[in-house]
């Protein structure tokens, strides 16, 4: 087994991301929702706080956690401007039924 592969495979054992059916690669994370990619970010922080790795495994864990992130905010931005759209300049006051 190639050290690649090794690593790979050590990865995936640490992190609990959603894998392509049938595979042992992870998803792209331009296709995780927001509560995935967000379950697997937590996962990741967790799995390099409580777990000793080489420096190779902690960086590719590092690597996916900073892709995470930046699709969590964009997703968020694009939330953020869906309601702006909504709501116009501002939100509507609300008063609930009597």
């Amino acid at each position: 087994m190639t050290r690649r592969l090794r690593l790979k495979k050590d990865y995936l054992k640490m992190t609990d991301h959603p894998r392509q059916p049938d595979s042992e690669t992870p998803v792209p994370v331009d296709q995780l929702t927001y509560e995935q990619a967000f379950t697997e970010l937590e996962a990741i922080v967790n799995a390099l706080e409580w777990n000793e790795k080489s420096l190779e495994a902690a960086l590719t864990l590092f690597e996916r956690g900073q892709a995470l992130i930046q699709h969590c905010s964009s997703l968020l931005n694009q939330a953020e401007l869906k309601v702006q759209e909504l709501t116009g300049s501002g939100l509507a006051d609300f008063t609930p039924p009597a």
